[in-house]
């Protein structure tokens, strides 16, 4: 059975120079804004993170979902996504079951391997190192969250005999996603056992996951997939638009920047086959209603979120964008 879709509201705190608010005063009304959305019956709430951006982008995953989970009571808290080599995978580990009680067992987390040199160079680990601190992180957050002590002897991490504590509320810990830009990590999802939060194309990523799932008698309805989707429900695009678009101009630049300076295949530009959409749907509740219906459709989507704020614009502009989705578009969802 295919779980019931769920939607969500994604945050990454990002600051830039011509931006209305201070770095505190943005900080407040975007967690105002969680509040809100809270109330308005939305299902969870999204961060993503990056290191050492001018800008501010949020470099701290784990003292956000803190305050979100203190000031919120039912929305799920997770992550698109956390960037799995910068931590330890045992304090990660207490962190989130901490948070998994404080939030009375509504934390997930969704993990990437990172691909930006410069917050590898950084955090003192070679780029090469990252499928292997991804991996053995991944196997480590299973094992912290599991009843017994447990020993382990891997490439990067090795353990004799360790309990973590406190236990999550969730058995065998927070819900696990692993973001996929290519078939390996289709595969590496696959295989751990996870959700899917695809940022590549269907044919590299979402098929070979299901394909995976099939072959070794699991069933891809039981899994969620998720996405970044955002919309903007307006009776006046050509108003409200503008001032969307930049900001979305300037979010990308970051990442042009980033996937400039990797040697990745995946991270490049113009690639025979189109990724999944990523863009805004833009018009009336109708309009965002019959485009989201159709997107969801054709891939399988079970959690879309949308960005809260985008760089640089006043969080409570976006209030009503937030309250009409949830009033006008949401209930013929449900």
């Amino acid at each position: 059975m295919t779980p019931p879709l769920r939607f969500g509201v994604a945050y990454d705190f990002r600051n830039p120079a011509h931006g209305p608010l201070t770095t505190r005063e943005l900080y407040a009304r975007i967690l105002e804004q969680v509040r809100l959305v809270d109330g308005w019956g939305y299902d969870q709430v999204w961060f993503t993170e990056h290191h050492f951006v001018a800008d501010g982008y949020l470099p701290s995953v784990v003292a956000a979902a803190g305050a979100v989970a203190g000031t919120t009571e039912r929305v799920r808290i997770s992550t698109d996504i956390a960037l799995l080599p910068f931590y330890h995978p045992l304090r990660l580990a207490e962190d989130l079951a901490v948070l998994d009680n404080i939030s009375g067992g509504r934390i997930e987390l969704g993990v990437g391997m990172g691909y930006a040199p410069h917050e590898f160079a950084a955090f003192g680990h070679p780029v090469s190192h990252r499928v292997s601190l991804t991996e053995e992180g991944l196997a480590l957050l299973r094992l912290a969250w599991g009843d017994e002590e447990f020993s382990f002897d891997g490439k990067r991490w090795r353990f004799d005999r360790i309990g973590v504590y406190p236990k999550p509320v969730q058995p065998g810990g927070p819900p696990l996603w692993i973001a996929a830009m290519s078939e390996a990590g289709a595969h590496r999802a696959a295989r751990f056992d996870t959700h899917l939060l695809p940022q590549g194309t269907r044919g590299e990523v979402l098929d070979p996951w299901r394909d995976d799932l099939r072959a070794s008698g699991r069933d891809p309805a039981e899994y969620r997939v998720g996405i970044i989707r955002s919309w903007l429900l307006t009776d006046d695009p050509e108003r409200d638009w503008a001032p969307i678009r930049d900001a979305e101009r300037y979010r990308m630049a970051l990442y042009a920047d980033f996937f400039a300076q990797s040697d990745d295949r995946y991270t490049a530009f113009g690639r025979e086959h189109q990724p999944i959409p990523q863009t805004w749907i833009v018009g009336d509740a109708e309009a965002v209603a019959g485009e989201l219906a159709s997107f969801v459709d054709e891939y399988g989507i079970t959690d879309v979120c949308c960005w809260g704020v985008p760089p640089g614009v006043d969080p409570d502009r976006m209030n009503e964008n937030l309250e009409r989705f949830a009033m006008e578009v949401m209930p013929r969802f449900r």
